[in-house]
């Protein structure tokens, strides 16, 4: 993986509000295929770096590249459009409408169609909202409304959502929030699957370690804007800083009497 060319090439990005530093030259890559994890304590920067990379803030400084390509400050849609998927720690579905339309809206919006969005949802890319669905395993949801879904069932519409503009990229916040524990590994496990099958990068905020340490091949951690560790989840386990500063000991601990090395 370290050999791929970068997905996601993150260059001192930077940005204030009133002179506090929210984000502080933060650089990072991200390669196809890969999953990596953001975390930090409560206002360490994590939405905000989010935001500037799909372009909902734009940067005091620094650059953000997409395959290549400079995107930096680009709008939302526009970021969309060239592959960048995302999901939200607040789910955002039509209640009313069923899941298969949920889907459907999407593809609609990704093909270009929304100048007849309502009357062209119900037949348009029916057949590909179906492989999405079957790809979450929610071919047996399809037809029903999305108000009468569980929690842990709209979070992986959500996902489907959010893979429906064929993503290069997707960035996930707090994906596993409101879950429960045995939900949250199976919906981080299914990502993991799809991002390798399809070679989607995949960067994801989280406050649950056990997914983090679990699912993410790289693990970056911001503190007061600042990128204070970057590496495999090992390294960050091991780093003092990060211990001290948001991890705690315990917490380290606990990881390594999940792997076997503590009595």
């Amino acid at each position: 993986m370290s050999a791929a060319p970068a997905l996601l090439d993150v260059e001192g990005l930077t940005k204030s509000y009133g002179g506090v530093h929210a984000v502080r030259g933060v650089s990072f890559l991200l390669r196809a295929g890969e999953i990596l994890a953001l975390i930090g304590p409560n206002g360490a920067g994590k939405s905000t770096c989010f935001d500037m990379l799909n372009g909902q803030r734009i940067p005091d400084s620094g650059r953000v590249r997409l395959s290549g390509a400079d995107i930096t400050g680009r709008p939302p849609r526009a970021v969309w459009r060239l592959g960048v998927g995302r999901t939200f720690q607040i789910t955002a579905t039509f209640p009313t409408m069923t899941v298969r339309e949920n889907v459907q809206v999407a593809l609609v919006s990704y093909h270009g169609a929304l100048f007849d969005m309502w009357h062209s949802t119900p037949r348009f890319a029916r057949d590909e909202a179906g492989r999405l669905l079957e790809l979450l395993g929610m071919s047996g949801y399809a037809e029903r409304p999305c108000g009468e879904l569980a929690y842990g069932d709209l979070k992986r519409l959500e996902l489907a959502i959010a893979l429906a503009n064929a993503p290069k990229l997707l960035l996930m916040d707090e994906p596993t929030a409101g879950m429960a524990p045995r939900e949250r590994i199976e919906l981080m496990r299914l990502t993991a699957q799809i991002a390798r099958e399809k070679s989607i990068g995949v960067l994801f905020t989280e406050h649950d370690m056990d997914v983090v340490f679990e699912h993410a091949d790289r693990i970056l951690v911001l503190n007061r804007g600042n990128l204070i560790a970057e590496g495999t989840p090992e390294e960050v386990r091991r780093n003092a800083e990060v211990r001290a500063i948001y991890l705690g000991e315990g917490l380290v601990y606990d990881a390594r009497h999940r792997d076997g090395a503590g009595a």
